[in-house]
This record gives C-alpha cells, structure tokens and sequence, in this order.
C-alpha cells in the first residue's frame, strides 16, 4: 500500500535568533516532520528507522532547495489565495 509522497515546507520560523524551517513528509497514514537547517526528523508515526534516514539524507542534499522554498513562502500570500 504504497502511496505518493507528499512534502511540504513551512515559512522561515525565527526563535532565539535561530531561522529554521519544518518539511513535512506524508505518505498514506505516514508522516514525517523534519527541521531544516538540522536535517533532522523532529516526529514521524509509521516510518521505519531505515526511512527517516532517508528522509534526513533528502533535506540534506535538497538543503539550498528547501532553504529557497521556505524563504519564499509568503504568508498573507497564502490567506489571500482565492
């Protein structure tokens, strides 16, 4: 029961001076949450061991990628979306 993996990032978050964004990963009944700049999965339900690694391997070699799209989401952009 393989479905399409679905990722989606989060706006630039600011916390303790610290930019960081989220990538979310879904898949069917799975999901993932992982961190950028960590490349690290903060929460997964359903994911082998084996998988998150992977996931974590994706946001690292997609950093700049991931790190363009979270900088480029606007959210008033987003609410005012018709």
């Amino acid at each position: 029961m393989s479905n399409e993996m679905i990722m989606s990032v989060s706006p630039v978050c600011v916390k303790d001076e610290k930019r960081f964004a989220y990538v979310s990963f879904t898949d069917g009944e799975r999901s993932a949450e992982g961190k950028i700049p960590d490349c690290k999965i903060v929460s997964s339900t359903g994911f082998e061991t084996d998988e998150i690694r992977m996931l974590e391997e994706y946001m690292e070699q997609e950093l700049p990628r991931l790190k363009r799209m979270a900088a480029s989401i606007r959210l008033m952009d987003a609410f005012m979306k018709e």
